[in-house]
């Protein structure tokens, strides 16, 4: 099956690392205002999802959202979730782990790209 969504090893054992210390974790996508257009990580629940958000799959057990507008733009890429030294958005909770999650892409193939009509 296709995935809309999916995360490397070390974005996966750095969820991991802080559903151990925060709990429950979600991703939203972030559109490009305060911490550019960085995967955003949040305790799960602290950020209110709308009917504007679309759910664009599970990684590590965290569901990861996007705004619709900007899903628009980015439905005929699966989105990898990765992580690169450096400091995380202000508001994302790796910001003090001395990493910061970051959307890598590639565009579907146009098999894949019929599953995900299907689905």
């Amino acid at each position: 099956m296709t995935e809309r969504v999916i995360a490397t090893d070390a974005a996966l054992e750095l969820i991991e690392s802080l559903k151990q210390k925060h709990g429950p974790v979600m991703f939203h996508q972030s559109g490009g205002c305060c911490d550019g257009s960085s995967p955003m990580c949040y305790p799960e629940g602290d950020l209110m999802v709308g009917d504007q958000d679309v759910l664009m799959g599970v990684i590590g057990d965290s569901k990861f959202y996007m705004h619709k507008s900007q899903f628009e733009y980015w439905r005929h890429t699966q989105l990898i979730i990765d992580v690169v030294p450096g400091r995380g958005g202000m508001f994302s909770l790796e910001g003090s782990e001395g990493k910061r999650f970051l959307t890598r892409s590639r565009v579907f193939t146009k098999e894949e790209q019929q599953q995900l009509q299907n689905q």
